[in-house]
């Protein structure tokens, strides 16, 4: 079975890393993986970290000094990884690590891209407030109207997602702020999106990174998209059940 890597950038997520290595774990077992923490805490975090991995070897990390950005610590993490398949989750749980075995299954069944959504039958977006899901419904509305590669995707301002590794083998990535997802999407070769429900879980510790800041550059960054985003068409895009999904699992992955 190929190889995953699950890519985590951290900033200040101590209480958070250890808790959702075990859910990886349990997650995946049965499926050979490691864990790429990339920090940029200020906090006990790295030191959190270093116990981890010594005493899981499916834990690596890397932290950075003198560097921050969470599209850029993902980046980082893509290009450390060993796995034949790439996957990027955030660390405070709000994704839930239990998402990654039919998102495993959705490669092994010959996608490209597996892209978990909040806005297919079977998902949920955990409740956000008004405030959040009005940043989050207008991030993605600009972004499927300014560039054509997000408009069959129902969640494309997520940070959870996984795809073969290959994608990026020729990919210009320079990506800022955020939205890393927006950016591997615009430049990377893919040609099969398979789209599975899951449910936004709410924040098991620590504060949201959301300000004035990371929405700007969400816009820096999709401008930049515009200009440099690869050409493609013919993209097949395949939404899943939550019925089928559970099929799927049993069939590539069991």
């Amino acid at each position: 079975m190929e190889k995953l890597s699950v890519v985590v950038p951290t900033f200040n997520e101590k209480d958070n890393v250890e808790n959702l290595a075990e859910q990886i774990g349990a997650a995946l077992r049965g499926i050979d993986y490691e864990i790429l923490f990339i920090d940029d805490s200020t906090d006990e975090t790295p030191e959190v970290l270093k116990r981890l991995s010594e005493k899981d070897s499916h834990v690596r990390f890397e932290h950075r000094v003198g560097e921050t950005g969470l599209a850029t610590a993902v980046i980082r993490g893509f290009r450390l990884a060993e796995g034949d398949f790439l996957a990027c989750m955030d660390a405070d749980l709000q994704h839930p690590p239990a998402i990654l075995r039919p998102m495993y299954a959705a490669l092994r069944s010959g996608a490209d891209f597996c892209i978990p959504s909040r806005f297919i039958p079977g998902g949920s977006d955990g409740g956000l407030n008004w405030y959040r899901k009005l940043v989050s419904a207008t991030a993605r509305h600009i972004g499927k109207i300014l560039l054509p590669c997000l408009r069959k995707v129902t969640d494309p301002t997520s940070g959870l997602f996984m795809f073969r590794k290959e994608c990026i083998e020729n990919a210009d990535l320079k990506p800022v702020g955020w939205k890393i997802m927006v950016e591997v999407l615009a430049m990377s070769e893919y040609s099969r999106i398979i789209e599975i429900p899951y449910c936004f879980q709410d924040r098991n510790s620590g504060e949201s990174k959301l300000s004035s800041k990371v929405t700007l550059q969400y816009l820096e960054q999709v401008f930049s998209l515009m200009k440099r985003a690869t050409k493609r068409s013919g993209i097949i895009m395949i939404r899943w059940s939550e019925e089928f999904t559970k099929n799927m699992v049993k069939k590539y992955v069991g």
